[in-house]
């Protein structure tokens, strides 16, 4: 299928009804999409919950999980759960990490693992997978020893959400795939990439068995004016807030840093996990998006009519994506893109 590179987010940002979710994942599915991911937030979008529900629904498209955290669940836990999700998907469960917010995490007493922490829990579920007993003390943790009674025969993929080059470097040695953040420019997907198989290289794996997610943010001009905003420029204003997550991109793109140093400065970043108003929290957010260059939009995402989005898309590709995982939008909104994405494939292969 032209389109099964093509992946969606369901559910984005906060979500009061995980249910919704499940109705946008059969639209992906119906219209052709390879992949459907989920973003884990505890409150309505748990992970091991939603995934379930989603084994039941689809019968396709892969089922990411982009992201859950190290450290959440135990590993023996997070090893049954990820068996279970590929055993009720017939195979099709990724299992996606992301880096913590020390802070925050701090604060509830969730560990946060270092590089070597994240590389040996990875390997620790492999273990448990392949139905070893696992007796570790590091920086994963302590674990006496633990064993899932029944091996996994088929372990999901699993994936690291990176940006930085250390965390790319991380995903090249010793994961089975890479997603990239939003707003990389397509010369910043290549400039990761580049070390996310120099990396895979030097530690004796294939570089090319790595597979590479480029999150893309696409804003097509049949969005109306607010739902442009909510996906664009409040989206963007919700990552480069954080300087943790805005200088790295930053500095992959080769852009100027002191708008992030200014949208830092607004302190938004209070609003991320609090109990603050969603309204106005947009607001805030939608605010502070005048802070952000224009040109970084024109760059870092897809805009414009659908087939400038559909080609931008194609771009990304070019520069060394293996798959697209398409954000802000929702299945629902995706038809004429993900049409216009797969015309112009197949026009390109005749």
């Amino acid at each position: 299928m032209s389109t099964d590179v093509l992946n969606a987010y369901i559910l984005p940002g906060r979500a009061s009804d995980a249910r919704v979710g499940l109705t946008q994942a059969q639209e992906g599915e119906r219209i052709g999409l390879g992949g459907i991911c989920l973003s884990e937030r505890w409150d309505t979008k748990e992970l091991g919950s939603v995934m379930g529900a989603l084994t039941q629904v689809t019968d396709r498209v892969q089922l990411i999980a982009g992201i859950t955290h190290f450290g959440t669940r135990h590993p023996l836990v997070q090893a049954g759960m990820s068996a279970t999700l590929q055993t009720l998907s017939g195979g099709r469960f990724v299992l996606g990490f992301g880096r913590s917010f020390p802070p925050l995490f701090r604060k509830m007493g969730i560990p946060v693992l270092n590089n070597a922490g994240m590389a040996d829990h990875v390997g620790i579920l492999r273990q448990l997978w392949a139905g070893k007993t696992v007796s570790y003390e590091g920086p994963a943790g302590n674990f006496p020893e633990m064993q899932l009674p029944q091996a996994c025969d088929n372990p999901p993929p699993v994936i690291l959400g990176a940006v930085g080059p250390q965390t790319l470097a991380l995903a090249g040695a010793h994961f089975d795939g890479v997603v990239l953040h939003p707003f990389l420019t397509t010369e910043g997907v290549a400039r990761s990439i580049r070390i996310v198989r120099e990396a895979a290289e030097q530690a004796g794996r294939d570089p090319h068995k790595i597979t590479v997610y480029a999150i893309v943010v696409a804003a097509p001009d049949t969005l109306s004016p607010e739902e442009r905003s909510n996906v664009l420029e409040a989206r963007a204003v919700s990552y480069f807030m954080h300087h943790e997550i805005g200088l790295p991109i930053v500095k992959m793109n080769g852009w100027d840093q002191a708008p992030i140093d200014q949208i830092a400065a607004t302190g938004l970043s209070r609003l991320e996990f609090g109990q603050s108003d969603v309204a106005e929290s947009r607001r805030l957010l939608g605010e502070a998006a005048s802070l952000i260059p224009r040109h970084w939009f024109a760059s870092g995402a897809a805009i414009g009519n659908v087939d400038q989005c559909a080609t931008r898309l194609g771009e990304y590709l070019a520069a060394g994506a293996d798959q697209i995982l398409l954000h802000g939008t929702t299945p629902d909104q995706q038809g004429p893109l993900v049409a216009a994405f797969g015309s112009l494939r197949r026009s390109a292969s005749s």
